[in-house]
């Protein structure tokens, strides 16, 4: 089963489900995640940086696309709404202006 790791969350582990977007699969196992636009691809806020594993996830959407070209998002960032792991392990942080206040961030490695 493929699986999630979110570096600056303490290495949480998360073992994904292929048919469900990673921001989907991270509110499975009730971790707050921030989604303005409620995990329809229309802003970046559930954007993710991509530390290692980048090949195992679907590529970019016409929605990520578009932020792509726009300068919103850059070439090591994702949309957790957006995007799929299909195998492997991949390894993401969650960005300084995508952190929700109530959650405890842990310091970079």
């Amino acid at each position: 089963m493929p699986k999630l790791v979110i570096e600056n969350l303490h290495d949480l582990s998360i073992e994904t489900q292929k048919e469900r977007t990673l921001l989907q699969n991270i509110q499975a196992a009730f971790i707050d995640w921030m989604h303005p636009c409620g995990g329809k691809g229309r802003c970046t806020g559930c954007k993710m940086q991509v530390v290692e594993g980048g090949e195992h996830l679907t590529p970019p959407s016409p929605q990520e696309l578009r932020f792509m070209e726009q300068g919103r998002l850059r070439p090591q960032e994702r949309l957790a709404c957006q995007s799929r792991l299909l195998d492997g392990c991949l390894k993401v942080r969650v960005p300084k202006e995508c952190r929700l206040p109530h959650v405890h961030y842990s310091l970079p490695k």
